[in-house]
């Protein structure tokens, strides 16, 4: 897949989630290979033009993460195309506009899916970005706001005429949120109605799903989130696939290595304390399915330092890998420590693919 220049090699873009694709989760599955897009998570207008440090920060990107997009997400046009600018002059490759999230306190403010229902406003806001910016513009959608006026088609069309050059659609309403199934078939309505490529999004959680989503709507690219929480290699897999190889079967230590890796570039990056909650919330997608994952999901929550963190993921995997049950010992409440619910969903719960 193309965007005007950019060569997105597979055609695979990880997927922007809230609280989660921040720099040292997209490290950690950049270099799993597979992937040929990172975004970062969905940054708000309004903290970077009153240059919120956080907001800022959110910007940061690994050179070997290339190509990166920058998604930004807001309601008034002057701050969208500000924040643009700003996105351009940190040296992303891509400028993503955000018309999915959701969230309400996203919504009310005219950002994310709330758009979806002002296309007059959307459409001054893109106008005034593509003028503003040499990069490519891009906007990932829903299906529409509610979910008896669906339009996905229409907004596309808006956005082409825009100069938009990449349209991704996750096939639920803002009403939807993430309950139900996604739409494919509008990703494949918009396929046959613009030139500009076309990816779709929603509910690919295996190599499967991905290459039935191809099948189906014969779209450019395909977004994985959730899915990649649960299997960081989902994207080495399909990419091998593609290539007429074996897919990747990740081993137990594999696994092990993985939370550690994560927990490294995590502490690189962020204080102590945010760093476990982050290590909490990653652990308990990575050990889903495992034998004794629930059980290891209960111990990891209630850690309160760096070194139980370590000692728990060593006993955990040291434990089944010898054939025995995984009790595990814990106490405590973590959620008092980290100010971090212990398990990530979406994007109302500002843990959200978005």
């Amino acid at each position: 897949m193309k965007i005007r220049d950019i060569v997105i090699n597979p055609p695979l873009v990880l997927s922007p989630m809230a609280g989660v694709t921040d720099v040292a989760f997209r490290g950690l599955l950049k270099r799993r290979g597979g992937i040929g897009l990172t975004v970062s998570e969905f940054i708000s207008v309004e903290g970077l033009t009153r240059n919120n440090p956080k907001s800022k920060r959110q910007m940061r990107f690994y050179d070997y993460e290339r190509p990166f997009a920058v998604q930004i997400f807001g309601g008034q046009p002057e701050r969208m195309r500000i924040a643009a600018e700003m996105a351009e002059e940190v040296g992303a490759d891509i400028l993503d506009v955000n018309c999915g999230c959701p969230a309400p306190k996203v919504v009310k403010h005219g950002g994310g899916s709330g758009l979806l229902r002002d296309l007059p406003r959307l459409e001054t806001i893109l106008k005034g970005i593509k003028q503003a910016i040499t990069i490519p513009l891009t906007i990932k959608i829903r299906a529409g706001y509610y979910d008896n006026h669906i339009n996905a088609v229409e907004t596309a069309k808006v956005a082409e005429q825009c100069g938009v050059e990449h349209i991704a659609l996750h096939g639920r309403t803002k009403e939807q949120g993430y309950k139900g199934r996604a739409d494919w078939d509008l990703v494949r309505q918009i396929k046959e109605t613009v030139k500009v490529p076309v990816s779709g999004s929603g509910d690919v959680v295996t190599i499967e799903d991905a290459f039935a989503r191809w099948r189906e709507t014969k779209c450019d690219g395909i977004l994985i989130g959730r899915g990649a929480m649960a299997n960081p290699w989902i994207f080495r897999q399909i990419e091998d696939t593609l290539a007429g190889r074996e897919p990747f079967q990740p081993t137990l230590a594999d696994k092990r290595d993985i939370l550690l890796e994560y927990f490294e570039l995590l502490r690189a990056d962020m204080p102590e304390l945010p760093a476990i909650g982050r290590m909490k919330q990653l652990a308990g997608q990575f050990t889903r399915g495992l034998t004794g994952g629930s059980r290891f999901r209960q111990v990891i929550y209630h850690s309160h330092s760096v070194s139980e963190v370590l000692e728990r993921i060593e006993d955990y995997f040291e434990t089944i890998a010898a054939g025995r049950t995984y009790i595990g010992e814990s106490d405590g409440d973590a959620m008092s420590d980290t100010g971090e619910a212990p398990a990530l969903d979406s994007c109302e719960a500002a843990t959200v693919e978005v």
